[in-house]
C-alpha cells in the first residue's frame, strides 16, 4: 500500500516582498565635510568658553545649520 504523500498538503506561504532598501553611501568628501563641521562646532564651544560672544554663535551655526546637512545632503 503506498504512503499518501505530505507534499501535496502543503501550501506554500509566499513571503511579502519588501522595497529595496535606498543606497545611502558616504563618499569621501561627505566625509570630509563631516569633520570639518565637527572641528567647526568645536572650536565653536571652545570660543564660547572663552567668553566670545560673536565668534562662538556664528562657528556654531554654520557647523550645526550649514555643514553637517551639507555633508549629509551632497552626492
Amino acid at each position: 500500500m503506498a504512503k499518501p504523500d505530505k507534499k501535496k498538503d502543503v501550501k506554500k506561504v509566499s513571503t511579502p516582498k519588501l522595497p529595496p532598501r535606498p543606497n545611502i553611501v558616504f563618499k569621501l568628501k561627505n566625509i570630509i565635510l563631516f569633520v570639518i563641521g565637527i572641528a567647526i562646532i568645536a572650536l565653536g564651544f571652545l570660543s564660547l568658553g572663552k567668553g566670545s560672544t560673536v565668534l562662538a554663535p556664528i562657528l556654531l551655526v554654520t557647523g550645526y545649520v550649514i555643514l553637517i546637512p551639507l555633508s549629509i545632503i551632497i552626492r
